[in-house]
């Protein structure tokens, strides 16, 4: 994973900076990418009335649909739902308790129904007990062999490459990225950094309860089968003041998950920015918004309208998808 994710963001960074004056070089020309190139040179160039300082210049992205795919089921729940199948022997009562019935089943439309609380609850009892190195192991093998049943690609490779341009974009104008993810906090930082160039200091995700012991003789750190915080809808805004203690300048999402996030954002004093990825493009990803069960799109795309937010038609847009193999 980690050789295949750091040729990614490598690739990104020379698309981005191989034509010095054309940033987000796999961007269609088009009111999209105009709206984020103004954005930026506003906040950025200093004796304009939108200047911003470096040090309040804060963006934040959700993960799933927003920087990777999310299509046919969320990333991590595939990864959970692996966890379970191979725990079910140690657990007779999965069988007929919701949604591990759903995961031994495959059953994804229950599965896909039940949200991120449901994601979570897997999470939870496929988790507890593993130190943070154990689930650090267990995380990188499967993100290493498991693939996506249609492109066949590891998972991590189903990464936006126009998103990956666009946060170093951001990066290269003095802006301090974030991910801010409905998402398994632990599992997003074992990839994020090779994926996105985001250390795991700046993400920021829904979290079970941990503890310390001693094993062995060796401090660690536990999983518990106990839900600590839910970062999605109007947890986002939260998690971001008790993580970051600023409001980002710029929020970037998918869904109505991140609906929240992108009206707190904007709704702070002087220039601000939010952006929402519109999923059009069923040949290459997957075309879904207002009636999905996966990343559903419909308050947040009536709220965008209103705001003024940009919307990013992903088969208009964006060049290419996926880096190339």
């Amino acid at each position: 994973m980690k050789t295949r994710s750091v040729l990614l963001v490598a690739f990104a960074f020379c698309v981005v900076h191989s034509v010095a004056a054309e940033p987000l070089a796999s961007w269609n020309d088009g009111p999209a990418k105009q709206s984020i190139i103004e954005f930026v040179e506003a906040v950025t160039t200093e004796g304009s009335p939108d200047f911003v300082p470096v040090a309040e210049r804060i963006a934040t992205f959700d993960n799933d649909g927003c920087l990777w795919s999310e299509q046919p089921l969320y990333f991590q729940l595939i990864f959970a739902m692996d966890r379970v199948k191979e725990l079910a022997p140690q657990h007779p009562e999965w069988n007929t308790t919701q949604p591990f019935q759903a995961v031994l089943e495959d059953d994804h439309e229950a599965l896909a129904a039940s949200g991120v609380e449901g994601v979570l609850t897997l999470v939870m009892a496929s988790h507890a007990g593993l130190t943070t190195e154990e689930f650090d192991q267990v995380a990188r093998e499967w993100l290493d062999t498991a693939k996506h049943p249609r492109f066949d690609r590891p998972y991590h490779e189903l990464t936006f490459l126009p998103m990956v341009e666009l946060l170093e974009y951001l990066r290269d104008n003095g802006f301090k990225t974030f991910i801010v993810s409905g998402g398994g906090i632990d599992f997003l930082r074992v990839f994020a950094e090779e994926a996105y160039g985001i250390p795991p200091e700046q993400v920021i995700g829904s979290s079970i309860k941990a503890s310390f012991e001693m094993r062995d003789g060796v401090p660690v750190i536990v999983k518990q089968p106990e839900m600590n915080f839910i970062d999605d809808k109007e947890g986002k805004p939260v998690g971001i003041h008790q993580h970051i203690g600023r409001r980002p300048i710029a929020a970037f999402g998918n869904s109505d998950g991140d609906l929240q996030m992108l009206q707190w954002t904007t709704a702070g004093e002087g220039r601000r920015f939010g952006l929402l990825v519109r999923h059009t493009d069923a040949e290459r990803e997957w075309a879904y918004d207002r009636d999905s069960h996966i990343g559903k799109l419909d308050k947040a795309l009536d709220e965008a309208g209103k705001k003024g937010w940009t919307v990013v038609d992903m088969a208009e847009d964006w060049k290419t998808v996926y880096v190339p193999e």
